[in-house]
């Protein structure tokens, strides 16, 4: 979705989790194993500072990045931020199929993976919420996203 989006209006595309990993020259995965969530919370926001101060980008974030600190109050300091609010099953779906392994799911099955991600989204949620912008349905397109950013930027 971001790499779409930021294609479309020609500005640069940062996922923060792989920014994170050049950044340390570790996978979050790693981190994750040798030093804790504590300390990955801390470099996420870390590198989350930095992309922060970038022109012309599009940064998509990890599920916990606006969940900590007040890292949602810097990225709507920041930008334009939109809270993408696809149903659980979307989501199950997605991280099912997700190439890069995520330590708070590894092993999980589908179920179980549904249950966690429910009670994980009644946690975030109110987090999330304090995006400019919500975008609410089953899958979400670019386009969508799209004409939310141009109407912004009118």
């Amino acid at each position: 979705m971001g790499r779409a989006l930021a294609a479309s209006l020609n500005l640069t595309f940062i996922d923060l989790d792989t920014f994170l990993e050049e950044r340390y020259f570790r996978t979050i995965p790693q981190i994750f194993a040798e030093e804790g969530e504590d300390n990955f919370r801390r470099k996420e926001r870390k590198v989350l500072e930095e992309v922060a101060s970038f022109d012309n980008v599009i940064v998509a974030t990890g599920g916990g990045a606006p969940c900590f600190f007040d890292n949602m109050d810097l990225m709507n300091r920041s930008g334009f931020c939109v809270f993408l609010d696809v149903e659980i099953d979307s989501l199950v779906g997605r991280l099912i199929h997700a190439k890069t392994e995520r330590p708070l799911i590894k092993g999980k099955s589908p179920e179980e993976l549904r249950h966690f991600i429910g009670e994980l989204m009644q946690k975030r949620r109110p987090f999330y919420e304090k995006a400019h912008y919500i975008l609410k349905g089953k899958d979400i397109l670019p386009e969508q996203v799209l004409e939310l950013v141009r109407m912004e930027n009118k």
